[in-house]
C-alpha cells in the first residue's frame, strides 16, 4: 500500500506548496554510496586496529559492528546518507563519517565487543537545556510543568556544566529549552566559551531564526539543527504549536539553516490524527523540497502537556509507520528523500539508547534525568555523588513511561 502511495503523481502534486522549494536535498546514493561505505569500513578496520593488538579482533570488531547495527536497523542494506558542507552524516545523533568524534563513537561501540584502552567516550550524546522560556504553547510539551519558569541558568553555569560533560567524554551536544533561540545571545557567548572539539546542535521550533542569525551561529560553531514541523499544512501545524507563527518560523529557519550550510533534520511529532500513508508521503515531499538531510519521527508520550491523556499510538499505527520508515530508506523508492531516524522503532530492537547508557538529558541546573520524557530527577552533574548516581541510573532505566 505504501508503494502504491509513494507512486501516485496525484499525491505527490498535492502533498506540499510548490512555491516553498528551496533545492535539492544532498542525498547520496548508487555507486558513490557504495565506494564510500567500503572506504567506511576500511576505516572502521584502522581504528580497530588503534584499539587491538589482534588482526582477528580487528575483523571481529568489524563483524560486531556489523551485527550492532543490524539489531537496530534489521538486515537492510545501507541505501542513502546525506552530505552535508563536505561531510557525511548517518544520522542526527551520530558524528560524521570520517570525523575524529567519529572515531570517539566506534570505539565507545566496540567497549562492548571487546574492553579497549583507547580513550573513548561515556555518552554519545547529551541534551543540555539552555533556557525555561518560550513563546509556544506546544500540545505535547514534555517541559510542560517546567516552562517559562523565572530562574534561568547564566553563561558560567552553563559552562561549568559542559566542561564537566566533556571530561566525562562526549561528542555531542544537543542545546534545548524552552526555546534556545530565545536565547540567542547566550548561546553565542556559550560558544565562544565552550569546547571546540565537540559538536553542538540545537533542537528548535525555529523561532525568528533568519538567514543572518543562522549565518552567525554557523560561524559560532553550530553543527546542526532540529527544527520542528509537526505538520505540512501551515494552519495544522500553527494550531498544534498554538501560534499563528509557528509555520512561517519553522519554514524560514529550514531555509536559513540549509543556505548556511548546517544540518538540518525536520521533528515530527507524529499524532494519532496524523498518521496515515498519505500524509506521511506529503511530509515527506515537503521535506525534500526544503533540502533537509533528515527527519526525526518521535511518537507522542504521555508526560508534560500530554500528562494522563491517551495519546500513545495503537500497534496499527506503529506498524504503519515502521513499514513506511523502512520504506524509505531502505528501498529504491524512497532513494530522493531525506533519511529517517525512528528511535522508538530501534529502542523496541535494542532497548533504552538513553538513561546514561548512550545519553543523558541535563536540565538548566544540571539536573540529571535518563532522557528528556522522563521527569524523574537522578542527581545533578555537580554533586561529587555524580558517578554514583549515574550508575544507579544505567541500572534502573527510563521511568515507567514509554520513551
Amino acid at each position: 500500500m505504501i508503494s502504491k502511495v509513494l507512486e501516485h503523481n496525484e499525491i505527490r502534486k498535492r502533498a506540499y506548496n510548490p512555491g516553498l522549494t528551496i533545492k535539492d536535498s544532498s542525498i547520496i546514493t548508487g555507486i558513490r554510496l557504495k565506494v564510500l561505505h567500503t572506504i567506511m569500513r576500511l576505516h572502521l578496520i584502522l581504528i580497530a586496529m588503534k584499539c587491538y593488538k589482534n588482526p582477528l579482533d580487528w575483523i571481529r570488531s568489524l563483524l560486531y559492528l556489523i551485527r550492532l547495527r543490524r539489531q537496530f536497523l534489521g538486515d537492510f542494506e545501507l541505501k542513502k546518507i546525506a552530505r552535508v558542507n563536505g561531510k557525511y552524516y548517518m544520522g542526527i545523533y551520530i558524528p560524521a563519517w570520517f570525523s575524529k568524534g567519529f572515531e570517539y563513537f566506534v570505539i565507545n561501540e566496540l567497549k562492548s565487543f571487546k574492553p579497549v584502552s583507547t580513550p573513548s567516550l561515556r555518552f554519545n550524546n547529551v541534551f543540555l537545556a539552555v533556557t525555561s522560556k518560550c513563546a509556544l504553547q506546544c500540545e505535547h510539551c514534555y517541559e510542560w510543568e517546567r516552562l517559562n519558569k523565572k530562574e534561568e541558568p547564566s553563561v558560567k553555569d552553563l559552562l561549568e556544566i559542559i566542561n564537566k560533560v566533556r571530561v566525562l567524554g562526549t561528542t555531542q551536544i544537543h542545546l534545548t529549552g524552552g526555546e534556545p533561540l530565545m536565547k540567542i545571545d547566550l548561546i553565542l557567548e556559550l560558544l565562544r566559551l565552550s569546547p571546540k572539539d565537540i559538536d553542538y546542535w540545537i533542537g528548535t521550533s525555529g523561532y525568528s531564526l533568519n538567514e543572518n542569525s543562522a549565518r552567525i551561529l554557523k560561524e559560532a560553531g553550530i553543527t546542526g539543527l532540529v527544527i520542528s514541523l509537526d505538520h505540512f499544512k501551515p494552519d495544522e501545524h500553527n494550531k498544534f504549536r498554538r501560534s499563528q507563527n509557528a509555520f512561517n518560523w519553522a519554514i524560514e529557519a529550514v531555509r536559513s539553516a540549509v543556505a548556511s550550510k548546517m544540518v538540518v533534520a525536520l521533528s515530527l511529532c507524529a499524532t494519532k490524527k496524523f498518521i496515515s500513508e498519505e500524509n506521511l508521503i506529503a511530509y515527506m515531499n515537503l521535506a525534500e523540497s526544503l533540502g533537509v538531510s533528515f527527519v526525526q519521527i518521535i511518537e507522542p508520550k504521555a508526560v508534560g502537556h500530554y500528562k494522563n491523556k491517551s495519546v500513545e499510538l495503537s500497534p496499527e499505527q506503529i506498524d504503519l509507520l515502521e513499514r513506511f520508515h523502512v520504506k524509505m530508506n531502505f528501498t529504491h523508492a524512497g532513494r530522493s528523500y531525506p533519511v529517517i531516524g525512528y528511535h522508538e522503532q530501534y529502542q523496541r530492537r535494542k532497548g533504552c539508547l538513553s538513561a546514561g547508557k548512550r545519553a543523558i538529558y541535563l536540565d538548566i541546573h544540571g539536573n540529571l534525568h535518563a532522557c528528556p520524557f522522563c521527569q524523574k530527577i537522578r542527581g545533578n552533574i555537580l554533586d561529587s555523588e555524580f558517578d554514583n548516581e549515574l550508575e544507579k541510573l544505567r541500572i534502573e532505566g527510563c521511568n515507567s513511561v514509554k520513551c
